[in-house]
């Protein structure tokens, strides 16, 4: 038996907290069910975070599509800041209260992956990302990791059903438990070179065994100008001064005409590590750092009973607008029905809170994965280097 909630059950609201369904229990006892504005709000960043990637707004509206709610929201893949509405949900409390639970955890930790991964995207400039850490978290949400890593910036994923969601296929190179069934890297390749359709890159894994340097030389030797990449995954007790490793395999492999084979690194890679191995790596495998990259802290706080401001303590109240310029990047939160000019740069400012739900009529249809990949990765660049970290 697998231990986790199908789609009906998310969909029919038991994936929710206790309290909401007391909560729930009580207003309908006592026949109160105001008309409320509730707003989904992070107040702060993980990890000293200065900005974030909204993710997860597909999941939200597909889970309140049948609701008899207005929905308000940011574009997923939106660069968002700290105190920023993200979303609002207005409607009878008593029609979505019960959702709370589910809609928190839906955005959530989609929104911190795909930081993650718009983060490490942005350390790599052009070379590649992949995520590799679906084997790190449960499998029912490998789908969700990897569709989140890749609208986050990540150049390509590794599950199957991961590249069926993003519409693209599926990248890996050789793990390590073929070396070992085999006994021989430099034979592995050679299998993988022989069984694998053509079209797939050959790239050799090259820190089963052997010191690296000295692998890449026989792999390289044995495959020639069919050998794309050799790819290190060197264990941490063995990696000494990693920088080093790869200068010194460069040198050996350029001396010897294989200049076109890439460097692709994997194992624990930080982000700090990322500028200084730049000039010597073409691709970055990014597992659990990515997959298990800490959740963005939303909370879901009502601003408006009945036509009313009102907010709970350490909570501005009332609906508002977050505005953006975006020839300057400078953003604004005004209350709603407050009309502003131009921004002091001379250009418009741009309502990121846009009407995305209806009563039921979804007003957008869900972009692809890889538009919203290029939305993100377009906002991404204009963000000063110095703030990234």
């Amino acid at each position: 038996m697998l231990h986790m909630a199908g789609e009906r059950e998310i969909l029919e609201g038991k994936i929710t907290d206790v309290y909401f369904i007391r909560t729930l229990q009580i207003l309908e006892e006592k026949n109160i069910n105001p008309w409320v504005r509730a707003e989904f709000v992070a107040k702060s960043l993980p990890e000293s975070w200065s900005w974030a990637v909204l993710a997860g707004l597909e999941e939200i509206i597909h889970l309140l599509k049948d609701l008899p709610v207005k929905v308000r929201g940011m574009k997923e893949g939106t660069v968002l800041y700290p105190h920023q509405p993200v979303l609002e949900i207005e409607g009878y409390y008593q029609d979505f209260c019960i959702y709370e639970t589910a809609i928190l955890g839906l955005m959530c930790q989609a929104t911190g992956i795909a930081t993650r991964a718009a983060r490490y995207k942005k350390l790599a400039g052009d070379r590649l990302v992949m995520s590799f850490g679906a084997r790190r978290m449960h499998p029912s949400i490998a789908p969700m990791i990897e569709r989140s890593a890749f609208i986050g910036g990540c150049d390509g994923v590794s599950i199957i059903k991961g590249g069926q969601i993003i519409g693209e296929d599926p990248l890996g190179t050789i793990p390590h438990a073929l070396i070992l069934c085999i006994g021989s890297t430099v034979e592995s390749v050679k299998a993988f070179d022989e069984v694998i359709t053509p079209d797939v890159n050959r790239v050799a894994l090259v820190d089963t065994f052997n010191d690296e340097k000295f692998e890449c030389l026989n792999v390289a030797e044995a495959l020639g100008e069919k050998l794309y990449a050799v790819r290190f995954d060197t264990p941490s007790s063995r990696r000494g001064d990693f920088h080093h490793i790869l200068q010194e395999t460069r040198w050996e492999l350029d001396l010897r005409g294989f200049k076109g084979v890439k460097f692709f690194v994997s194992g624990g890679i930080k982000e700090e590590e990322v500028p200084g191995l730049n000039p010597l790596v073409d691709a970055y495998g990014i597992g659990t750092s990515i997959s298990n990259a800490p959740v963005v802290d939303f909370s879901m706080d009502i601003v408006e009973v009945d036509g009313m401001p009102l907010a709970k303590r350490g909570k501005c109240s009332g609906a508002k607008n977050v505005l953006r310029c975006n020839k300057c990047q400078k953003d604004l939160i005004l209350p709603l029905n407050i009309e502003t000019g131009k921004c002091e740069c001379g250009e418009h400012y741009e309502n990121l809170l846009q009407l995305q739900l209806d009563d039921g009529n979804i007003i957008h249809d869900p972009p692809k994965p890889g538009e919203i990949r290029d939305y993100v990765l377009e906002q991404v660049k204009h963000i000063p280097d110095y703030i990234n970290l």
